[in-house]
């Protein structure tokens, strides 16, 4: 089963005002078409921390070669086709 995918920050934004405004755990959820958990986890993270923002790591192996690294390499190819 697959990561599920990040909410946007106006969805999050959504969901503080919204609480903030006095509504329902249930009638925000209803409001942004997300579950009731997930409203109240993003709630509960922006009373604790102060901030709603996505902190989730990229997946993978590093890259061995950076960017510069490789236009040089690229700038290298072109000039010698041999």
């Amino acid at each position: 089963m697959g990561k599920a995918a990040d909410l946007s920050e106006f969805d999050r934004r959504q969901i503080v005002m919204a609480r903030r405004l006095g509504t329902s755990i249930t009638e925000t959820a209803r409001l942004v078409g997300l579950s009731r958990s997930a409203v109240v986890s993003i709630h509960a993270k922006w009373i604790n921390d102060g901030d709603t923002s996505s902190r989730r790591q990229g997946a993978g192996r590093p890259r061995v070669i950076k960017e510069k690294g490789r236009r040089r390499l690229s700038r290298l190819e072109k000039q010698t086709r041999r």
